[in-house]
């Protein structure tokens, strides 16, 4: 019985296998598809280009994604087509061609390229190029100096507008200032007449009342309120400076003893005249009495006459009346001009203020203050930035100003073992920088576990050249190192080494220090180390905005073992 249940179950679990197997079988079988890859030629100049093409016979309903960027190992691609699609019966042909080229002689190999079809990889076989150098024979060929730098205009920045902008803003608020404000403004009739003299206002006044149409309308009273309101005024400026406000009993018994007094030198007759005059008038206005229109007309001609007589009887203004006047009259010009600065000044003060609170609340009062003072960072990120390719294989990025090369010096150990090519902007004791090296090892990197004789293509230890890193920086003065590794991708799917952290920068010979943010990425290829350095304030929004900018726009080829 034991036996018989030892082959039941043997039994079931071959069953479970052989399903399993039939499973994958018909799975693998209901997706159909061939790849292949040829190139025009294997055999190219410096500079002359290859056409690579990628074959896939798939089903009409599978769905294949070809390689895009630069997935070409050493070998630059120029362009790429679109796909030429043909059909063979009931399967799809697919054509993917390709441009490649190379700007430097030697033997290169195509890496096999992964083409996914209905989210199964398949992948290519790897094709051998050679590129050759161009002869030139110098005995045929003339021979010319390097042609000068020529002068390239800047493109044209959106920061001007903003400038103009303001510009034309400051212009209308001083414009509305000075109309409103500084603007001699043309005097109305009534502020001409009352710059004139008294006794010229009283003339005019009553050359006016001669040509209103009071008398004919027969309006006595609004006739005798005009003709005493000339009268009182011309003797509250001259004569008695209450004479406005004082009724008739009292501004004559006023007058009587400023004569009495000898202050004024009026005439009894003139003092009775205005009396007979002013009493008449308060008749007329208050118990509704109506004079004749001669006796009204008399009654004008008599004040005109006192007028005169009550101006004869003044004195002159002496000189130090004249002075003070002339003082009184600058006193009042500066007076003037006071409230007109002060009027300036705060209606520009509430409209910069007014300017800085709305845009602090929309972009962040940091920001507007950045702008009105000035910060280096924020320059950089707003400038207009650089993108260019550095080093061969070329890393591509963007960067807010172009980067130089710089020779570093190295042994000649150094120089026997690798190639290094360094473009950098700024400088590790300026907190933001950024470097891109490459390294090209004359020979294979050899790993220790391998057996002699055995080659082992792109072993470049990464972490080793990221501690290797750490320890330059410790010797330049770097302290408080924290360090996070982590996998990078590139947009363009390049994937390295992500070594970040934090850091203290102490400038040397002086007590200055600054923590930092540094980041390095590392990429290795065959026989290529390719690395990438930025070093920027911490605490800094500007500088997080380029760091970020910056690594996303970093792009170059992905090893040829992926």
């Amino acid at each position: 019985m034991k036996v018989i249940e030892k082959h039941s179950v043997l039994f079931k679990r071959v069953n479970i296998y052989y399903a399993f197997a039939l499973v994958l079988m018909f799975s693998s079988l209901s997706t159909f598809a061939q790849v292949s890859s040829t190139v025009d030629t294997t055999k190219i100049k410096i500079g002359e280009q290859i056409s690579y093409e990628i074959q896939v016979k798939a089903d009409s309903s599978a769905f294949v994604v070809f390689p895009e960027g630069q997935t070409f190992g050493l070998l630059e691609m120029i362009e790429s087509f679109k796909i030429d699609t043909t059909t063979e019966g009931d399967k799809f042909k697919l054509l993917k061609t390709y441009k490649l080229t190379q700007f430097d002689s030697g033997k290169y190999t195509i890496p096999a390229q992964k083409i996914i079809i209905n989210e199964r990889p398949f992948f290519t076989d790897s094709l051998r190029v050679e590129v050759a150098s161009v002869q030139v024979d110098t005995t045929k060929q003339g021979l010319y100096d390097i042609k000068p730098l020529i002068e390239v205009d800047k493109t044209s920045s959106t920061k001007w507008w903003y400038i103009l902008l303001a510009l034309l803003i400051i212009a209308l608020v001083a414009f509305v200032l000075y109309w409103f404000i500084w603007r001699k403004k043309p005097l109305t009739e009534e502020e001409e007449i009352a710059l004139l003299p008294p006794y010229d206002r009283a003339k005019l006044a009553l050359k006016k009342l001669d040509e209103s149409q009071y008398l004919i309308r027969s309006e006595v009273k609004e006739f005798y309120s005009e003709l005493t309101l000339i009268i009182r005024k011309y003797l509250d400026e001259k004569v008695y400076d209450r004479a406005m406000e004082s009724t008739t009993d009292e501004l004559i018994q006023r007058l009587n003893l400023l004569k009495d007094a000898n202050e004024i030198p009026l005439s009894s007759s003139t003092i009775k005249n205005l009396e007979t005059i002013l009493k008449r008038a308060d008749l007329v206005k208050f118990a509704k009495s109506k004079p004749d229109t001669a006796l009204a007309e008399m009654d004008k001609s008599t004040i005109d006459k006192e007028i005169d007589a009550v101006k004869q009887s003044l004195p002159e203004p002496s000189e130090e009346e004249k002075l003070l006047n002339q003082q009184y009259k600058e006193e009042q010009e500066a007076k003037q001009k006071r409230r007109k600065i002060i009027l300036t000044v705060a209606i520009s003060a509430f409209l910069l203020v007014a300017t800085i609170v709305g845009f602090g609340i929309k972009y962040g009062f940091t920001y507007v203050k950045d702008t009105i003072v000035g910060n280096d960072n924020k320059e950089l990120l707003e400038g207009e930035w650089v993108s260019s390719a550095y080093g061969f294989p070329p890393v591509y990025i963007s960067t807010p100003k172009v980067l130089k090369r710089t020779d570093l010096p190295v042994t000649d150990d150094t120089k026997e073992k690798a190639k290094t090519t360094t473009f950098t902007y700024g400088s590790l004791q300026d907190v933001f920088s950024v470097t891109v090296s490459t390294v090209k090892f004359n020979e294979p990197s050899q790993d220790p576990n391998t057996q002699q004789g055995q080659e082992k293509t792109n072993t470049i230890d990464l972490a080793l050249m990221s501690e290797l890193f750490l320890k330059q920086m410790e010797e330049q003065g770097v302290t408080d190192i924290i360090v996070k590794r982590e996998q990078f991708i590139t947009p363009n799917a390049a994937e390295g080494l992500k070594t970040y952290g934090t850091c203290v920068i102490n400038v040397p010979e002086t007590d200055i220090s600054e923590r930092a943010n540094y980041v390095l990425l590392q990429f290795t290829a065959e026989n290529i180390l390719q690395q990438i350095v930025i070093t920027t304030p911490q605490d800094d929004t500007y500088a997080d905005d380029m760091l970020e900018r910056i690594l996303n726009s970093i792009e170059l080829k992905p090893n040829e073992d992926e």
